[in-house]
């Protein structure tokens, strides 16, 4: 087989292979431990407890923004146009709910995971149920569509025959990422996010120029305005072919809100950065950062899907925009832009496997072998993530091979399990009787009462559905919770203890600083500002 060049340019390829080169040896770096020490799991799983705010930030933004993001966002902006951006939009102010409210608990407690919190919290049972869902959900959905997609954009730009593409995304992953742990991933995640918003502001730049017919980005954006103004409803209507995937106002009050919720405040993927911090206010200032780039990210992965529509008006799928535009880029940018893109898949690739890792070896190896040293556990995380790696790359096409959209499958998948996630961890952090058999209630409601709607109701949008059975199930939980606080039981059940060898209560403080307050509600008026323009 001959060496693929991307896009058939020798400086193209040369920029990849210099970033490739790069990032390995940063991450290397980074990982080597002074005077030959071992890691322990804090150091593997939670980069030591020593992440600045910037390393928080930029991590999470990183691992959110991958291929199902990029490719994924920007078929659906191809598809749908600037509603989809209501996803990124509205987790910045989400991000801020999660710093004053959940992560102050989080830290507080003092754990690796989220089936942690929920053990401390309820017993045994809730946590090894969720684990086991967790490791589920992040190999045969996340990692499978990261892989999936990450190799389609590599097919598209370079040629390269899928599962190569695959194999090459699972070795950079393992080189870069399995031996270093969380602390090679965030701080490499610094360097790709300053890559991969940079390269994204070209391709959007260029692609506006060239609607603009090189008179301007701004002329080219007035243009785009003209020709698809149905691409800039932020506010969909009932008549609007995408309505199902994007039900008018209920984006803004409806179930956005419960998968939102789930995902940045309760999701191990991600709430892990933050739990890294070097302290609760550092993490609390990484969060704030990372909102205001999530304001950023449609300019990145929405716009050119938009441009897409009038650049690239025949294309068979949707999922085709992005890579299909970056074929319009001139050479050495071509490959600058694919570089932020690989940083992008690689970097999720390695924060997912960090997480699955953690979640497997803390939760359910460490569980039931208690006595073996901390070595020993980095060592069956390293095996865990391997493992992981390589099961979603055997599962990606019978998995993803047929689907149009990527990215509105992944959120139509999880949205099952969701509401039911957010109630049991929402009433375990606000509410104390909330009990054990109340947040399993919630769990396995929320994929029943999914089921039965999706097939009952099948014109019901999802997103409504998905706010519809969180209701259902806060009810559930609530009066489950309640009946057996009058039954015969032990009150201290439903209580939850402090942690033993600490002073941190349950009632940890939601007070925050004046420069997160003020930046809170710089983000507030910003999606104010941008849903007043685009409505």
């Amino acid at each position: 087989m001959e060496f693929p060049l991307i896009g058939g340019s020798l400086v193209d390829t040369a920029v990849v292979a210099v970033y490739i080169v790069f990032l390995i040896s940063v991450a290397w770096l980074v990982s080597r431990e002074k005077g030959g020490r071992q890691k322990n799991t804090q150091d593997y799983f939670l980069a030591g407890h020593g992440l600045p705010w910037w390393a928080v930030g930029a991590s999470l933004i990183a691992a959110n923004i991958s291929a199902e993001q990029i490719i994924g966002m920007s078929g659906s902006g191809y598809a749908i146009g600037l509603a989809i951006a209501s996803y990124e939009w509205m987790a910045a102010i989400t991000l801020i709910i999660v710093g004053k409210y959940f992560l102050p608990v989080f830290i507080s407690r003092r754990i690796y995971t989220m089936p942690q919190f929920l053990q401390q919290r309820y017993d045994h049972r809730v946590k090894t149920i969720l684990a086991v869902f967790w490791l589920g959900v992040y190999v045969f959905v996340n990692l499978t569509a990261i892989l999936w997609l990450g190799a389609l954009t590599i097919h598209t730009i370079a040629g390269v025959e899928l599962v190569y593409g695959m194999v090459f995304l699972v070795a950079l992953a393992l080189a870069y990422s399995l031996y270093g742990g969380l602390k090679a991933v965030a701080l490499t995640d610094v360097i790709q996010v300053v890559l991969l918003i940079f390269g994204g502001l070209v391709l959007s730049w260029i692609a506006l120029d060239l609607i603009g017919e090189g008179r301007g980005v701004a002329t080219g954006f007035n243009v785009l305005l003209e020709r698809a103004p149905e691409k800039f409803d932020m506010i969909l209507s009932r008549d609007n072919p995408h309505y199902a995937s994007l039900p008018g106002i209920s984006v803004l009050v409806g179930g956005m809100w419960v998968m939102n919720l789930s995902y940045w405040g309760f999701n191990q993927y991600i709430i892990q950065r933050a739990l890294a911090a070097k302290d609760l206010r550092e993490g609390q200032k990484g969060i704030v950062f990372a909102a205001y780039l999530k304001l950023l990210m449609p300019l990145i992965v929405v716009l050119p899907g938009i441009a897409a529509v009038v650049l690239l008006p025949d294309l068979a799928r949707a999922d085709q925009a992005y890579p299909a535009l970056m074929n319009l880029m001139p050479a050495g940018l071509k490959g600058l832009i694919f570089a932020a893109l690989i940083a992008a898949i690689v970097s999720s690739l390695g924060s997912m496997v960090n997480s699955i890792a953690t979640i497997f070896t803390m939760d359910l190896y460490a569980h039931r072998h208690p006595s073996h040293s901390e070595a020993h556990y980095v060592t069956i995380g390293r095996i865990a993530g391997l493992v992981a790696l390589l099961l979603a790359a055997v599962c990606a096409r019978p998995l993803l091979g047929n689907f149009d959209q990527a990215f509105q499958y992944i959120q139509e998948f999880t949205g099952f399990f969701t509401p039911g996630i957010v109630v049991l961890c929402l009433l375990g952090i606000f509410w104390p009787l909330a009990t054990a058999n109340g947040a399993l209630v919630a769990a396995v409601s929320s994929a029943a009462l999914s089921l039965v709607l999706k097939f009952t109701w099948p014109e019901l949008p999802f997103i409504d559905r998905v706010g519809l059975v969180f209701l259902c199930c806060l009810a559930l939980a609530v009066i489950t919770s309640l009946l057996q606080s009058s039954a015969k039981e032990n009150p201290a059940a439903h209580t939850p203890a402090p942690i033993k060898g600490s002073d941190a209560s349950w009632e940890a403080g939601f007070a925050t600083d004046q420069t997160f307050n003020l930046a809170g509600l710089g983000v507030v008026l910003l999606l104010v500002a941008l849903y007043a323009t685009w409505w």
